[in-house]
């Protein structure tokens, strides 16, 4: 792992974090490169979020090792936190500040002169387009605004990897897409991001590397093509947050497919019989 970790974000081995007789995650191994967007996708439960946490040295693995930005997670603590940023899934801003008012506070926090932490979020409100809302109290922001402000807290000082957990979770596909043009533009300045989400469509869109987790094992890994290529299951199972999601794919399914999909209520999920792969794959896609 010292040999290449020059070359990844991250690079995990046999990562366990166990709770009680419960292991969240179960022996992850990953390379993540720098310069992109990897993508972990599973439903809720599946130990997404506790290996972000992991990796971002919130938690202390019960086994295994990893390298983040080349430095050692346990050896190398404050190095590792140093590289990186961490944005939840609920924002983690002052509610009763306003939305300049929390990235000029975070400013003063990281070290940078008063003049310097008023210019900063000036121009981090202006990227994020939060300009007209800048004296607003962040609590009478949209759940868009929210995040956007929530993500431009976290790069008052630019990380060298960003871990974004849920990003999107309970936003409208407007609110969705100004997120996902953020990501973009975070990349190509040369920001490494790690997200979790449980949504196909994200997680295609953004992602140049998916890992698929589930009860903590990663149980696939690769580029949107190649997990779409390589289906070979005869039935799909998705998962949703809320019920008018849920209803919305319904409707598309039902359309798509010659069976209707089989709609849960109960667990707010829904599967579909395929005939064959290229359904499929045009279903996640």
């Amino acid at each position: 792992m010292n040999q290449s970790n020059r070359t990844y974000a991250v690079e995990a081995d046999q990562l366990v974090k166990a709770f009680g007789k419960e292991r969240a995650v179960d022996g992850i191994s990953l390379k993540v490169p720098k310069g992109i967007v990897y993508g972990f996708l599973r439903p809720n439960g599946a130990g997404k979020t506790t290996m972000i946490r992991m990796l971002a040295t919130l938690l202390k693995p019960t086994e295994g090792q990893a390298t983040v930005m080349g430095h050692d997670l346990i050896k190398e603590a404050d190095e590792v936190r140093r590289s990186i940023s961490l944005t939840g899934q609920f924002a983690s801003v002052d509610e009763e500040l306003s939305g300049r008012e929390n990235l000029v506070f975070i400013g003063r926090l990281v070290g940078f002169s008063r003049k310097e932490a008023k210019e900063r979020a000036d121009d981090l409100l202006a990227a994020f387009n939060l300009q007209h809302a800048a004296k607003r109290q962040v609590k009478k922001y949209s759940g868009g605004m929210r995040r956007r402000i929530d993500i431009a807290a976290s790069i008052v000082i630019s990380p060298e990897l960003l871990f974004l957990d849920k990003p999107t979770a309970g936003l409208d596909p407007r609110s969705r897409n100004e997120v996902w043009d953020i990501i973009r533009a975070l990349v190509r300045k040369g920001t490494t991001v790690f997200l979790t989400t449980q949504y196909l469509e994200e997680a295609d869109q953004l992602a140049d590397l998916i890992g698929v987790i589930d009860r903590g094992v990663l149980i696939a890994e690769g580029t949107s093509e190649e997990l779409k290529s390589s289906i070979g299951i005869r039935s799909l199972i998705i998962e949703f947050e809320n019920e008018k999601d849920l209803d919305e794919t319904a409707s598309i399914f039902t359309k798509m497919f010659t069976q209707a999909p089989e709609v849960d209520r109960t667990h707010l999920s829904l599967s579909v019989t395929m005939k064959d792969q290229s359904k499929a794959a045009k279903a996640i896609g």
